[in-house]
């Protein structure tokens, strides 16, 4: 357990993110949002695409109706593939050009949620939107310079989310009426690194990945340090349950800001002996 293994691939990240379980496809997809890139490993097969994007892109989840929804710099957009399609973009920040999007996933009602990013990193311009079944975008939390997550419970009941330049990850309590008691649930040291991408398994534990920091961290609801698992690269982006039984981790790395090394921007197996959740389709309409 806590067995580590690298992917071989002939193509580093520059920002590996947006790790994505697609059981339609039987297939890990992740973004490399700076390159601008698309990739898939399908598991059964072992085989490894990867498609040029047009811009950055944070995220992607699947679309109930088929292919995918991308988290663009510029909005969302349908996405195809074999081939490759991108429908028009869209979103809720044509007044913030310099705001990109950079992670997000959809939960178990078929929502998006998602965070926005100053793309220079300086300003705190960046939100935590909504995007709900019926096409509607709300604004659900701001101020946030480098926001990342988020993780949602199982039960449905709490929703994670960090903004990694305070070394925080917030909890929130999930409502009819949005989000509430916003609180602070893990605030990283110096020697952790920063908090980034992040999964919740069928326990109710937090994964999180460390940026700077070396390795992933589960952490129980009350915030506790479960474990701790290294892994080879230094800049840990985020991480998806994978495969039939959600019993396969899969984690994502960034290569951006450092030397070339066979690991640094490589995607990785970790074994844990644990499940995680399912990801969910978005099943509402695109506009703006």
């Amino acid at each position: 357990m806590g067995k580590v293994t690298r992917i071989d691939r002939p193509i580093r990240d520059t920002l590996g993110e947006g790790a994505l379980w697609c059981a339609r496809d039987g297939a890990f997809y992740w973004v490399d949002i700076l390159a601008p890139a698309l990739n898939r490993l399908v598991l059964e097969s072992g085989e490894i695409s990867r498609w040029d994007m047009p811009e950055p892109l944070g995220w992607v989840v699947e679309h109930g109706a088929g292919g995918f929804v991308g988290g663009f710099r510029s909005g969302i957009a349908r996405i195809t593939l074999d081939p490759l399609t991108i429908g028009p973009r869209s979103g809720p920040e044509a007044h913030l050009p310099g705001n990109r999007m950079n992670d997000g996933k959809a939960d178990a009602e078929g929502a998006i949620w998602c965070g926005t990013m100053d793309m220079a990193e300086e300003a705190d311009s960046g939100s935590l939107y909504r995007l709900s079944p019926s096409g509607q975008w709300a604004r659900m939390d701001s101020g946030y310079r480098v926001p990342n997550g988020p993780g949602i419970s199982p039960c449905g009941r709490w929703l994670y989310h960090a903004d990694s330049a305070r070394r925080i990850i917030y909890r929130f309590a999930r409502s009819d009426d949005g989000l509430t008691d916003r609180r602070t649930f893990v605030e990283f040291g110096e020697e952790d690194g920063y908090p980034d991408g992040m999964n919740c398994d069928a326990d109710g534990y937090l994964w999180v990945a460390h940026w700077d920091g070396g390795r992933i961290s589960r952490f129980a609801p009350d915030g506790r340090l479960d474990r701790a698992i290294a892994i080879p690269a230094r800049r840990i982006t985020n991480m998806a349950f994978c495969g039939e039984g959600l019993d396969r981790l899969f984690v994502t790395s960034a290569a951006i800001g450092l030397p070339p090394s066979e690991d640094d921007g490589a995607i990785f197996e970790v074994e844990t002996g644990l499940r995680g959740n399912p990801a969910y389709p978005y099943t509402g309409p695109i506009s703006g």
